[in-house]
């Protein structure tokens, strides 16, 4: 995911420029930091109060220069509007965040309204359109059979979320004014691996096969993830 983000931070901005990065509900910061390491500045914005320690601790490990370019801001993603102008950022990631949320839409639109013309709207959702693979190459056929009819399920966290479908959501960023432009699929050949499975010795070529297969038809339409990149009209 982070090589399908650099490409369309390449492909839609000139190279060089510092840009104005919101990552909400950033988690422990892996992509906030990542982008501060490239020389961009970037907010953060997380609810979760162990979740934003992990990352204050994580900021704490970095280089005064890139400690510099992150400000982190414990809160609730939907309430953008109360902490930033219209229009103050260049790019929006919204990463594994709106199967926590029953009613995305109004967190989406929001999200948009903090974009600069032209700016990136990253969204990493599970994909509703897929939800019977796991349990299906799991073995698990009645898991299967109901998930072909629903858009809810139950995470490896032992929390029962939502999932998001393509259709609908290439709906929903045309409307907010952020119409979709790219999207890829994320973990198509490796979703029922183990959490605590070991990295391979050809970690180099999964990831090859994983980003091949994550932009190409059929293979990415029944990824576990869906990466969504709108534009800001």
């Amino acid at each position: 995911m982070a090589r399908q983000l650099d490409e369309q931070i390449v492909g839609r901005f000139p190279v060089g420029r510092r840009l104005r990065v919101l990552d909400v509900g950033m988690g422990q910061g892996t992509q906030a930091l990542r982008l501060a390491r490239a020389g961009h500045q970037v907010t953060g914005v997380e609810q979760d109060p162990k979740m934003i320690s992990a990352a204050r601790e994580a900021l704490a490990a970095e280089p005064e220069g890139i400690r510099e370019r992150v400000r982190l801001v414990q809160g609730d993603g939907r309430d953008t509007g109360v902490h930033f102008l219209p229009g103050s950022f260049d790019v929006v990631l919204c990463h594994g965040v709106l199967m926590y949320v029953e009613e995305p839409d109004p967190l989406l639109a929001g999200l948009a309204r903090m974009l600069a013309h032209g700016g990136l709207l990253s969204l990493l959702v599970r994909n509703g359109d897929a939800l019977a693979m796991r349990p299906g190459l799991s073995g698990d056929w009645a898991s299967a059979l109901t998930a072909f009819d629903t858009t809810a399920y139950r995470n490896r966290l032992g929390l029962d979320v939502r999932a998001d479908r393509l259709e609908t959501l290439t709906a929903t960023l045309a409307g907010i004014g952020a119409p979709l432009q790219s999207w890829y699929g994320v973990r198509v050949f490796t979703d029922t691996a183990a959490d605590d499975s070991e990295i391979p010795a050809d970690v180099e070529a999964l990831l090859a096969v994983e980003e091949r297969a994550g932009r190409t038809d059929p293979y990415r339409g029944v990824a576990a993830l869906l990466h969504l990149c709108g534009v800001r009209g």
